[in-house]
């Protein structure tokens, strides 16, 4: 069952399980800068640690950035829709800085809540000689904010890298963010664009995704056919570059031979199927069965990997339970992935 993507979010809207930090997810339009075409070498490119794939300007930014930063900062807000790759970003600028051989300490922001003050303090302390990055700092209650920000007062970690899907500026403005702990966490911004606005990697990040898994499933598969390459460049990618990944993972999975088909596109079929039906199928359902329908739909299609399901729909994990919680007990059970 597809389901509209506007039905989808008015609906969650309408039935209020979307906090209003999600809402702005949902509808706030991603805005990055032009970048500056900058050229590395191609011997930087070979000592890339962290396989940043891609040769067009918004790689080459982040390349340079990357490399610009990496050695000097102190703290860096690392911002860009779901699957765009901020955690990779953040291990890059590690990577490259003086505490590369310290730890890299990642920590879930929005599960501080459920820290004592004492864990917090030992997160930092772990971080001391490397790097303290928080993912999804935007998902953090008011209440853990303060905490967070009275404990970095208390012990600055060297280096810290903050991701968010969401511009806390504009968190901060609405009081939906502390502006002591957003001045805090963005010094400086690097901006990842999402997958649709830079299609032109879309044929090295896809054949270095079906290299790598071709090693890793022991198969022959060396290449794309053409109709395969037009569906993937049709597509839009809301999950972006994790999308792509996951689309491909299981692609070279069901592929025999040696070049990837458009049948063996399996998890993008079952994102699909059901399309020119839906609509019809939509006008005699209640909206609310409609989006249960679906969010279970896209579960199953990825073999109830929850994170996953919660990258493809566009809202963050916590929502995607909430959104169960909903549906029942019974349909919600059937699907335990992570």
């Amino acid at each position: 069952m597809r389901c509209p993507a506007f039905l989808f979010s008015w609906w969650l809207i309408w039935r209020n399980v979307l906090p209003m930090k999600e809402l702005f997810m949902l509808t706030f339009v991603h805005s990055v800068e032009q970048p500056t075409p900058i050229c590395l070498t191609t011997a930087e490119r070979e000592t890339d640690p962290f396989e940043m794939v891609g040769e067009g300007a918004a790689m080459r930014r982040l390349r340079l950035q990357v490399k610009r930063l990496g050695p000097h900062f102190r703290t860096v807000l690392v911002r860009g829709e779901v699957g765009t790759g901020k955690e990779l970003a953040a291990r890059a600028l590690h990577q490259s800085s003086a505490g590369m051989d310290g730890q890299f300490v990642v920590c879930q922001a929005g599960a501080l809540a459920e820290w004592a003050d004492s864990e917090i303090h030992e997160q930092i302390r772990r971080a001391e000689s490397g790097t303290l990055f928080l993912d999804s700092i935007e998902e953090m209650p008011l209440r853990s904010q303060a905490r967070l920000a009275k404990a970095l007062e208390q012990k600055t970690c060297a280096r810290m890298i903050a991701s968010s899907s969401q511009d806390l500026r504009i968190l901060a403005g609405s009081g939906r963010f502390r502006s002591d702990l957003y001045h805090r966490v963005a010094m400086v911004d690097i901006v990842l664009e999402p997958l649709r606005d830079r299609m032109e990697d879309l044929a090295e990040l896809a054949m270095h995704f079906v290299t790598r898994f071709a090693r890793l499933h022991r198969k022959r598969v060396d290449k794309l056919a053409e109709g395969t390459m037009e569906l993937l460049r049709e597509h839009n990618w809301p999950g972006n570059v994790r999308e792509l990944e996951n689309v491909l993972w299981n692609a070279v999975a069901h592929c025999d031979g040696s070049a990837l088909e458009v049948d063996h596109l399996t998890s993008m079929s079952a994102m699909k199927g059901g399309g020119a039906t839906s609509m019809g199928t939509c006008r005699s359902m209640r909206l609310e069965d409609v989006v249960e329908q679906h969010v279970l739909h896209v579960l199953q299609s990825c073999a109830g990997n929850k994170l996953r399901a919660a990258e493809l729909l566009g809202i963050s994990r916590s929502t995607l339970y909430r959104v169960l919680d909903n549906t029942g007990q019974t349909s919600a059970a059937r699907y335990t992935g992570t």
